[in-house]
């Protein structure tokens, strides 16, 4: 694997929240969910920095991050796209709603679009079962999708 070039402004945005952290391994949770913030995903050189804010070993940070699927090492697309497999969703036809936005962009679970746009994944549960199947694009969130509303979504974000 290569390396990448981290943005030196972003490292020292990192570095700082490990200052502002008291540089306590204690906190390894809330400096990566700003680590992600910064950065957008979690690569090993951001691990390695967050090891060495909080004075923790590579392979701690490491383990966390590839134990909370809320963290990703891989980076997104500008618009996120999550759908929810709880079991709500699952039973009215998340998976549908899935495959049909696979189809649209052309790409697998987990994936990035190749210009960067969109990423698709799927997770447990948005606690909106109510509305089942859930849709989240970012910070928003649909309910009640049903596979012939996908190009209407997508549509939403320039797709």
């Amino acid at each position: 694997m290569a390396d990448i070039t981290l943005d030196a402004d972003k490292v020292e945005e990192l570095k700082a929240v490990c200052v502002k952290f008291n540089h306590d391994g204690g906190e390894l949770i809330n400096v990566l969910h700003a680590a992600q913030i910064i950065f957008g995903y979690l690569p090993a050189e951001v691990q390695v920095i967050v090891a060495e804010g909080l004075n923790v070993s590579i392979a701690h940070v490491y383990g966390v991050v590839t134990f909370y699927s809320f963290f990703t090492m891989t980076p997104k697309g500008e618009h996120p796209i999550s759908i929810c497999m709880g079991t709500a969703c699952y039973v009215r036809g998340a998976e549908k709603v899935l495959d049909e936005f696979n189809k649209l962009l052309g790409t697998k679970t987990g994936e990035t679009t190749p210009d960067g746009k969109f990423s698709v994944s799927s997770l447990r549960c948005v606690g909106a079962c109510g509305l089942a199947p859930v849709v989240t694009v970012g910070e928003k969130v649909y309910g009640r999708v049903a596979a012939a509303d996908v190009k209407g979504i997508l549509a939403e974000y320039g797709a």
